[in-house]
């Protein structure tokens, strides 16, 4: 018995050897195979879709992006601005392209916000947009004219309540950020000072320096050049804490306490592109934010740059929406 035991045993073992070693050829031609079907990327140029204007504070960021991205992926990045909606309209064009990486969103803090304000909206914007990652953080800064006659925060809320709807504010557009910013502010001040909606950041500042518009929240990306020439005066800034490149200006939260916005910078794409697509723009997304240069050059901007997984990002965004459902509630915006 022992004896045809082991004989089956070796028989068994010579018949063996020759079929594991057929079935990893086999395994390691699936494997070339798969790998040779499996698309590099990328392989044409991308486009990161920018939802506001040319020239504004959106807008230098994308092209911020997207210089260093294309560096980096060894492939052109361009940027596309598809405006209007506050945002809507360049989120919805990216919400339904082809999943396949080559349309990036900048995602703003007004995509949150316009998702928020959207009565009807075109896309679902937790499913429909793939967070990719955070880039800044940016407060922002409220603004009137260097003549203005109000020298701080306290003159200019004075002077809204005694002339109950005479003020006005301009905005980037109706359901952005900054509009929402300014009800926010409308609410905690106990102010009545008028939206005048513009097509974008530029626009608005504009607006401003036409001596057309009382008062302007803007990010510091946009102002800061303003600021420092002397031809417009930073009242306030809308984080908690004040800002590094400003730090003679007091936070609105000095003023009116609980107060605070700050909104961001990131990169999105469509939903359901694939995940080492997503991971692969992560990762590098991530060095471009960390690279010491690079994080000087945002930090100049008045930003605090951070980079995020996509989860961190996604949760965050989450908040965002539920923070300006509040806002549209509690001011009755009607959503369009």
């Amino acid at each position: 018995m022992n004896t045809l035991y082991k004989s089956s045993i070796k028989l068994a073992s010579k018949t063996m050897v020759p079929s594991i070693a057929s079935l990893l050829f086999f395994l390691g031609l699936s494997s070339l195979s798969h790998a040779q079907n499996t698309p590099k990327y990328p392989m044409k140029p991308i486009s990161i879709i920018c939802p506001f204007a040319a020239g504004g504070s959106a807008d230098i960021m994308a092209r911020f992006v997207a210089q260093h991205l294309s560096e980096a992926l060894g492939s052109p990045v361009v940027v596309e601005n598809r405006i209007g909606a506050g945002g809507g309209v360049g989120a919805n064009y990216v919400a339904k392209a082809k999943p396949d990486g080559y349309n990036l969103l900048l995602v703003t803090g007004g995509y949150p916000a316009q998702a928020a304000l959207a009565k009807n909206p075109p896309f679902d914007p937790v499913k429909d947009i793939a967070m990719i990652s955070t880039v800044t953080f940016y407060p922002f800064i409220v603004h009137v004219l260097a003549n203005s006659p109000y020298k701080n925060l306290n003159e200019l809320i004075a002077a809204a309540k005694s002339n109950s709807a005479k003020m006005n504010y301009a905005s980037s557009g109706f359901g952005s950020i900054h509009h929402l910013s300014s009800e926010l502010f409308n609410v905690m001040a106990g102010t009545e000072i008028v939206h005048i909606p513009t097509k974008g950041g530029s626009n608005a500042m504009t607006e401003l320096m036409g001596e057309r518009v009382d008062m302007l929240i803007e990010a510091p990306t946009l102002s800061l050049p303003f600021i420092k020439s002397g031809k417009i005066r930073a009242l306030a800034v809308t984080s908690k804490e004040r800002l590094k490149a400003l730090p003679d200006v007091p936070s609105v939260a000095e003023n009116l306490p609980g107060y605070e916005v700050k909104s961001f910078i990131g990169v999105g794409t469509t939903g359901g592109t694939p995940p080492d697509i997503i991971k692969r723009l992560n990762v590098e997304i991530r060095k471009i934010i960390d690279d010491k240069d690079n994080h000087k050059a945002l930090a100049d901007l008045g930003g605090d740059p951070q980079s995020s997984t996509p989860e961190d990002m996604q949760a965050f965004v989450d908040n965002e929406y539920q923070k300006w459902q509040r806002v549209i509630e509690l001011r009755k915006i009607e959503r369009q």
